[in-house]
């Protein structure tokens, strides 16, 4: 999974389920983003995403 499909899912869901997301592209370090997902921040790398890395994604965000 690329990191914009990661965004775009994460987009979806707030969406869905009324939530507050935003996505910060000059916060990360390099090409790095920050992500805020309901008050919960991480960083989301470039590239090809792993599923590991997906789901540590979404558990540090409070989804999984």
């Amino acid at each position: 999974m690329k990191r914009e499909q990661l965004l775009r899912e994460l987009r979806k869901l707030a969406k869905d389920q009324g939530r507050h997301f935003e996505v910060f592209e000059d916060k990360g370090k390099g090409s790095h983003y920050r992500v805020n997902y309901d008050g919960r921040f991480t960083t989301v790398k470039s590239g090809e995403l792993t599923p590991g890395y997906v789901r540590l994604i979404k558990k540090q965000l409070g989804i999984e």
